[in-house]
C-alpha cells in the first residue's frame, strides 16, 4: 500500500503535500527534523490521507493535489 498525505505546520500553518509506503514511519521522519525543507515548519499535523495499491497510482494522486486548478473557461 501507499498513501498520499498532507500535513499543517503548526509553527506557519503551512501544507505540505507527500507520498509514503509507510504513512506513520514517514511522518515520524518529517517531524523528528530528518526532511530538511520541512525542518524549520515543526511540528507538523496530519490532515488527511488517502491509500491507493501502487505507487504510480499515489504519486499521481500527489502530483494532482499540488498541481493549481485548472481554469474553467
Amino acid at each position: 500500500m501507499f498513501f498520499v498525505y498532507i500535513l499543517r505546520s503548526k509553527a506557519d500553518n503551512g501544507y505540505y503535500i507527500g507520498y509514503a509506503s509507510d504513512l506513520n514511519k514517514r511522518i515520524r521522519e518529517h517531524n523528528s527534523g530528518k526532511t530538511k525543507s520541512l525542518k524549520h515548519r515543526l511540528p507538523l499535523e496530519l490532515l488527511y490521507s488517502e491509500e491507493y495499491e501502487s505507487k504510480r497510482d499515489a504519486k499521481a494522486r500527489e502530483v494532482q493535489l499540488k498541481s493549481p486548478p485548472s481554469s474553467a473557461n
